[in-house]
Formats: C-alpha cells, structure tokens, sequence
C-alpha cells in the first residue's frame, strides 16, 4: 500500500506555515499520508508555530524536527527523506507558490505505475507562470535548457519544487545537495540514470524577496556548475 511523505523545509516562515500545513490537511489525497516538517533552525516564530500543529494534530500526521543549526534547503530534504515512512514523497516549499490540491494528479501515474518520478511543470501551457520574476523567468528557462542540452532530455521546469518520487530510488541516488542546489542534482541524478521523469502542469503563485523569496542570484551559478559537474562525472 503507497503512503506520501511531504516533506516541508522551512526557514522563517512564520507568516506562512500555519495556513500552509491545514491547506494540506484539507486535500483529499488518494492515498495515506505524513507531514515531514523540517525547521532549519529559524530565528522566528516559524519552530513555535510548527510545535503547536504537532501538538495539535489527533491524526498522527504531522512529524517536526529541527536542526541544531541552519544547514540548508537541500540538507532539511535530506533529513525529511531520512525520516519518511512513505513509498512516495514530495517537496512542498513552506509558503504559497505551489497549491498542494495538485498533488493528487501528480501522484496518479506514480499510483497506476505508469511512472517512477513525475514533476510538475509551471511552464507547459503557460510562458510566464503568474507571479514569477522576469528574471527568475530567464533562470529557469535557461537553466532547463541546459539541463536538456547536457542530458539530451525534454523537460519545461526542471527548478520545480513539485517533484513526486519513489522513495527507494530517491535514496539509491546518493544525493549530497545542502542548499539549492537540491533541484538540478536531483535531475542530473535521475537523467544519468536514464529515469523517465513525466512532466504534468501546474499553476504557480511567486512571490518576491521581500515576501520572503530566498533563492538569490548566486545559486543560478551554483546550479549550473551542478549540471555541469554530474554531466562530466563518471
């Protein structure tokens, strides 16, 4: 029987995660499910908030760790995974870009086995998804197409946090990623592998730094030297 892990990374998101984690509860998944919250040790509210749903919650569903030190988007991934109960998991990012109600069609070809990784990509049937900077709107198109440059892959969004993925193949990866720098490693992880990734659209809600976007301009650089270095690896 399939369970879902989602695994929610947060760092300050104080503003956000109380109404992130009871959108989720309020879905309708297909399957069993878990919440894997994991606080980068933020400097607000965000570990309180996220203590008081754990306490609250009669389901059993919500799991809360926290690291010792802020180590990372791509670490508190890792530690999630670590820690899942689920044959199947997710990333959610703590904040409102990605609507949790599309989960369940992501997860249907997973569920039919029609398919081992699907991601959902904010860029099929729309060209500037609702919210997102023209510059974030070049990254991610120019770091997708390198990804199918070097790969010889089709993807439209390979920076897209919704990617649904087996948990015995995600662990099989020996992924190393600790910020970031989770996105193309992953891909590049899975292209080298010759997995089938199936793309599904999605809609996508962005939001500006200071609502609290983090990525900043350097980790643009940084995955591309991920890209490039997996590529050239034996």
């Amino acid at each position: 029987m399939d369970k879902l892990s989602i695994i929610i990374p947060a760092y300050n998101e104080a503003r956000t995660i109380r109404r992130l984690v009871e959108r989720i509860m309020a879905v309708r998944f297909p399957v069993d499910f878990e919440i894997i919250l994991v606080d980068d040790h933020s400097r607000d509210r965000t570990y309180r908030i996220a203590k008081i749903l754990d306490r609250r919650d009669l389901s059993g569903r919500i799991r809360l760790f926290r690291n010792e030190i802020n180590r990372g988007k791509g670490y508190s991934i890792q530690r999630g995974m670590l820690n899942a109960t689920g044959s199947i998991i997710v990333v959610q990012d703590a904040d409102f870009e990605y609507d949790p109600a599309e989960i369940p069609k992501l997860l249907e070809p997973l569920l039919e086995h029609r398919a081992e990784v699907v991601y959902g990509s904010r860029f099929m049937g729309v060209f500037l998804p609702h919210g997102m900077a023209f510059a974030n709107f070049i990254a991610n198109r120019f770091l997708t197409w390198v990804t199918n440059l070097l790969y010889g892959s089709r993807l439209t969004d390979m920076e897209t946090c919704y990617k649904l993925i087996r948990r015995d193949l995600m662990k099989g990866l020996g992924l190393n990623a600790r910020r970031f720098d989770f996105e193309p490693e992953i891909t590049a992880k899975l292209l080298k592998k010759k997995v089938p990734i199936l793309e599904l659209p999605i809609s996508y809600h962005g939001r500006t730094a200071s609502e609290g976007k983090k990525i900043k301009a350097r980790d643009f650089f940084i995955a591309l030297a991920v890209l490039f270095r997996h590529r050239f690896r034996p």
